[in-house]
């Protein structure tokens, strides 16, 4: 898409300091002609002073204070005519209308929403959005965000128009994210129940953030808006599921502790024999050194401590 955001650059004309001085000697001249019209009856000068008076109010109008990371967007008559992104106290034609634009950074928290992740299973998923406006022209014209924002009767009491605006933006911004983050979340399993090696929310880190990211950008594109991070913040099975996954969890984890308990208990009965066999301590039939066997593994591998029972006899 065309870029059609214009900077206007703000030069020596457009000091406000000095169209400052030309007001206040504007005024004075302006008040003399009147006096002087006063007392000597000059209708002239009258007159004259009375347009000095309607001039110089329609000159105030032209001056703006610009502070960093705000811009004024600047139509004439409904023809955009440029972006002051300059900081300071400048003066315009006082015929445009500057409308206040905020280029700061804003944070959105977006709740929790329920969706269904690629293996169809429901999940509670939300994210941290970290964005600001990148292009004012389409963020002023490409969007409404006065139809947007819906504010409430005491929001239209209480706040001002920019403020208004940015919660019209926070509303198309929080839509958008919601969407994006439907579609990143169908994409992916919650987790790898199968396939070790699978890329899934719970285990995809940064690859899961950095297309999340991507998703979201190309919906707030046609705003201007640019996305400076998007992050997964809460993740979770939903309720009904829940409590089915997390026994499927604990009963993976008993099972991955059983393969190292067994494994550990080989390893020490074979070193057990070894060992016997090496320094000759007794010698063993293969039936002696199963029954071995099978008495260790037992005692190894018993989730409670084994009670050993003391042979006093032969054990032939």
């Amino acid at each position: 898409m065309e870029n059609k955001e214009r900077i206007k650059k703000m030069t020596v004309v457009n000091n406000g300091f000095i169209h400052l001085v030309l007001d206040l000697a504007f005024v004075a001249l302006a008040l003399v002609l009147c006096i002087e019209a006063g007392e000597k009856g000059m209708a002239s000068a009258g007159f004259i002073g009375g347009l000095m008076w309607i001039v110089w109010g329609l000159h105030v109008g032209g001056f703006m204070v610009i502070q960093p990371n705000q811009s004024r967007v600047l139509t004439f008559f409904g023809r955009y005519s440029g972006t002051v992104v300059d900081n300071g106290f400048f003066w315009t034609n006082p015929f445009y209308v500057k409308r206040k634009l905020s280029l700061r950074a804003r944070n959105m928290d977006v709740p929790p929403i329920k969706v269904n992740d690629a293996g169809g299973n429901p999940i509670m998923i939300g994210l941290v959005l970290v964005w600001r406006i990148k292009d004012t022209y389409k963020a002023c014209f490409n969007i409404d965000v006065e139809t947007t924002a819906q504010p409430t009767a005491a929001t239209q009491q209480n706040k001002s128009t920019v403020t208004q605006q940015l919660k019209g933006y926070d509303n198309f911004v929080s839509v958008q994210s919601d969407s994006a983050l439907r579609k990143v979340a169908s994409l992916y399993s919650y987790d790898n129940l199968e396939d070790k090696n699978e890329i899934t929310l719970r285990n995809g880190g940064d690859e899961i953030n950095r297309r999340l990211e991507q998703e979201i950008s190309k919906h707030l594109d046609i705003a201007g808006i640019e996305v400076v991070e998007a992050r997964i913040n809460y993740l979770a099975y939903a309720q009904e599921i829940a409590s089915v996954m997390l026994k499927r969890q604990q009963a993976e984890a008993i099972i991955a502790a059983r393969e190292k308990i067994v494994e550990g208990a080989v390893s020490m009965v074979d070193m057990a024999l070894k060992k016997l066999a090496a320094d000759k301590v007794v010698e063993m039939d293969d039936e002696r050194k199963a029954a071995m066997v099978s008495n260790l593994m037992v005692v190894l591998c018993s989730d409670e401590g084994a009670s050993p029972v003391v042979n006093t006899g032969s054990i032939y």
